[in-house]
């Protein structure tokens, strides 16, 4: 009660001050409707959120209505037998108020904020994956030739709701030449574990960076120290290291990057992983304890041909644990007929669970025109082998599984109208077409007016990355029915 009054009495107070002036206002109001194909009691899911802004002179306000009836869960086996009112929400969920002068930034509410890279901490929002690491609390920033952060804020605790963790730390970065550049970050953070009492983790860095015409170089080294090892870390102490360097000797571009982290691992970060598909070596974790070099080339070889070629290997300390990554790409542009041939290929080998996986792609793709617009199709042919250790015949010992994931993907845009429509399935056998799995799928995109988009999906996807008109975004896996519409002020 008292903090619908608090927020209501922001509000009219805001309002108060800005009708006496002119006043800018934008907003975006996003609603969904799901319709999910599953044992579920409840099936259809709606949310709906409505974001406003309004700023006058260097004061701007902001706040966001969140309904979720009841809130969607991104885990298909996250079934509701029967609804219960917990999974119903709805109310003003999101607030900030910011104030701007003279190169001084005052926020309090809610923020996302990144340090740098992101090595040392990132706070941000997936709604796809429903992962919300945002921070309530207060920033400051002042940005000129010496650019300084410092926030203290809250967050939700993962294992109980009603907890919040703490965090607090103050960025620094300052261009020491034209070209060269320095940078330093401290970072402390309070988590509740299970006992309900507080550990704490004090993070360090430093960060440089040198970018030139023909040179572009980064570094970044962290140091972290964790008191309390209710986490289930295996030392109170950790570092991370990660560099990368970029010659550009036109036509070629050349580049190589590493990275080094032990015991580097917690919510509040973004760990680059030196390669191209951004694979930790632990499908589980990462940071714990990781080795890895990548380098890659990208080659002008004629006006309408580039060559891209990406490969990286990283391993742990006692090289028990390793992993490869491969990516190279050919693509052929002659006036509005795009062509393109690309391969990937991922392996990873745990020799300490005994277990092994291989991913291999290879893929062509082709942008034409086509009755007076633009066809663009896709086709993948991606081969999966694992092994691990099962009981078979009453004997513990290595069990093999392999499979063909062929995918067919075209898009096509008609005045207003985008669509979308793909398939993929899931061959044991290339012999065994009748007995396979089959994913399908059509998204209908349409623009109404130049403010809203109204977006249809229809359909089963397996889920990961996906691409569409352009746009590429990880989602994850679902059946059945979505509706968006999105409407921009």
């Amino acid at each position: 009660m008292k903090k619908s009054l608090l927020l209501c009495t922001l509000l009219l107070l805001s309002l108060a001050i800005f009708a006496q002036n002119t006043l800018q206002t934008s907003g975006i109001n996003e609603a969904q409707f799901i319709y999910r194909t599953a044992p579920d009691s409840l099936n259809a899911y709606f949310r709906d959120s409505f974001a406003f802004n309004m700023s006058y002179r260097n004061l701007s306000f902001g706040l966001k209505f969140i309904a979720e009836l009841p809130k969607y869960s991104v885990n298909q086996d996250e079934l509701i037998d029967e609804l219960a009112e917990e999974q119903l929400s709805l109310g003003w969920k999101e607030l900030y108020l910011r104030f701007n002068r003279d190169n001084l930034m005052l926020q309090a509410g809610t923020m996302s904020e990144t340090f740098g890279s992101g090595l040392l901490f990132r706070s941000w929002e997936d709604i796809e994956f429903d992962e919300d690491h945002r921070l309530q609390g207060l920033l400051v920033s002042y940005d000129n030739k010496l650019k300084v952060k410092a926030l203290y804020g809250a967050l939700a605790n993962p294992q109980k709701d009603s907890a919040w963790d703490l965090a607090y730390g103050t960025d620094f970065y300052y261009p020491l030449t034209r070209k060269l550049n320095l940078g330093a970050s401290a970072l402390a953070m309070r988590t509740r574990n299970q006992s309900g009492s507080y550990n704490q983790r004090d993070v360090f860095g430093v960060r440089t960076g040198y970018s030139a015409e023909l040179l572009e170089a980064n570094l970044e080294y962290a140091y972290s120290k964790y008191y309390g090892l209710d986490a289930g870390l295996s030392s109170s102490e950790g570092s991370a290291i990660y560099g990368s360097i970029t010659a550009n000797l036109y036509p070629v571009q050349i580049g190589v990057a590493g990275k080094s982290y032990d015991q580097f691992s917690y919510r509040l970060q973004d760990l680059p992983m030196a390669n191209y598909h951004s694979e930790p070596l632990l499908d589980t974790s990462s940071g714990l304890d990781e080795i890895g070099l990548q380098g890659w080339l990208n080659w002008n070889v004629v006006e309408n041909l580039s060559w891209n070629l990406d490969y990286a290997e990283a391993w742990n300390s006692d090289r028990d644990i390793f992993m490869n990554d491969l990516h190279s790409s050919l693509d052929f542009s002659t006036g509005a007929v795009l062509l393109g041939a690309e391969y990937s290929h991922i392996e990873k080998h745990n020799e300490i669970e005994r277990t092994w996986n291989k991913e291999l792609t290879p893929a062509l793709n082709a942008s034409f025109p086509a009755w007076g617009r633009t066809l663009s199709l896709k086709a993948e042919h991606k081969y999966l082998r694992k092994q691990k250790m099962a009981t078979i015949d009453g004997i513990y010992q290595p069990d093999y599984q392999s499979h063909w994931e062929p995918h067919l993907q075209a898009d096509y845009s008609l005045g207003k109208f985008a669509f979308s429509a793909s398939a993929t399935s899931h061959w044991a056998d290339m012999g065994e077409l009748s007995n396979s799995r089959y994913w399908t799928n059509l998204e209908i995109k349409y623009n109404a007016f130049s403010h809203t988009d109204l977006t249809l999906f229809v359909g089963k996807e397996a889920g990961g990355k996906v691409c569409r008109n352009g746009v590429c975004r990880y989602v994850a896996p679902f059946e059945g029915l979505k509706l968006d519409l999105s409407t921009r002020f």
